[in-house]
């Protein structure tokens, strides 16, 4: 099987507005990026882990702050690597400019022997729907939609 990962859609309404809250993934690759690269929080879980366990794993791993609530299971996407990405949605509010990520080392400058380390997350924020389809990551745009389409059933 393919890789495989699991995150977290948190979400809020704000004067009646659907936010949602998007990461941006550290280290020096995607320093420039902007655009197509944010992301949900998530993270690769293995095949005899529960997924909504490595989902809630990741969000904290990734921001600092753990979560708890309602999860609302979204329909399974893939990323045009290959990757599919299973993620539950969740009302709740974090402050997204208190995150603290885990880090990850590579060798940088590449061919240098020298490692590095980075935040896996360099920075997060709330969006509206309009300017999070032109953040995140592009498969995972369907999260967002499916989302936005439970929102109007409610």
């Amino acid at each position: 099987m393919g890789k495989q990962s699991a995150g977290i859609l948190l979400y809020r309404k704000i004067n009646s507005e659907l936010q949602v809250f998007l990461v941006h993934p550290g280290g020096p690759f995607f320093r420039n990026k902007d655009d197509g690269s944010w992301s949900v929080p998530k993270g690769e879980f293995l095949e005899d882990e529960d997924p909504l366990a490595a989902a809630r794993r990741e969000f904290e791993e990734e921001t600092g702050q753990a979560i708890n609530g309602q999860f609302i299971q979204l329909n399974l996407i893939k990323q045009k690597g290959g990757k599919t990405v299973q993620a539950w949605a969740l009302e709740g509010d974090i402050d997204h400019l208190n995150i603290r990520s885990n880090t990850f080392e590579i060798e940088w400058p590449p061919r240098s022997g020298k490692q590095q380390s980075f935040p896996e997350i360099d920075r997060a924020g709330w969006f509206a729907i309009d300017t999070a389809k032109v953040k995140i990551n592009p498969a995972q745009v369907e999260l967002i939609m499916e989302l936005v389409e439970l929102d109007k059933k409610k």
